[in-house]
């Protein structure tokens, strides 16, 4: 039984249906969650050591290394039962939609730091730290997120293409 089947199981019957009617949504979430993780990890990690003067740029490090991480789990996981194109031009499309997705995200803090200037030595530390936490990763990664999942429904892993990869699915032992 998976971790999935295991916590559905013990869910009560009307929210039951919701999450199972929703799956792919709350496994793209699960993802995004642990990507969270992974993305802020290293974006304060650069920003508060070797890229202290270039937050946007520490922030764009840790969003690649977070969407290659993205991309394992999305692919292997949130929309395994979907897709079905050879796996580089899939990968491609994903990194093209992600890439996008990087602008997205950026935009946020860019305009926070340097079209509003919440930055030292215009606002405390605490206030450029907190400004930059709320545009960078929460603002900017809400707005990247929906483009995402969007943008992978629709061009990476479209349903329609979803039955070859269903097939090989169910044909591999769990």
């Amino acid at each position: 039984m998976t971790v999935v089947e295991t916590v559905l199981a013990r869910t009560p019957e009307p929210l039951r249906s919701v999450l199972i009617k929703h799956r792919e949504m709350l496994k793209f979430a699960i993802v995004g969650g642990t990507t969270f993780v992974v993305d802020n990890g290293i974006w304060y990690l650069l920003k508060l050591t070797v890229l202290e003067s270039k937050p946007t740029t520490a922030k764009a490090i840790a969003i690649v290394v977070a969407t290659i991480v993205s991309y394992v789990l999305n692919r292997e996981w949130s929309f395994r039962t979907r897709g079905g194109r050879e796996r580089t031009h899939e990968a491609a499309l994903f990194f093209v939609i992600s890439g996008v997705a990087v602008v997205v995200n950026l935009i946020p803090l860019y305009a926070s730091r340097y079209v509003l200037h919440l930055e030292e030595p215009f606002v405390s530390r605490f206030v450029q730290e907190f400004a930059d936490f709320a545009s960078g990763s929460i603002i900017g990664m809400l707005l990247a997120m929906v483009f995402r999942f969007w943008g992978f429904k629709k061009w990476v892993f479209p349903a329609e293409l979803g039955g070859r990869r269903r097939e090989k699915v169910t044909r591999l032992p769990r």
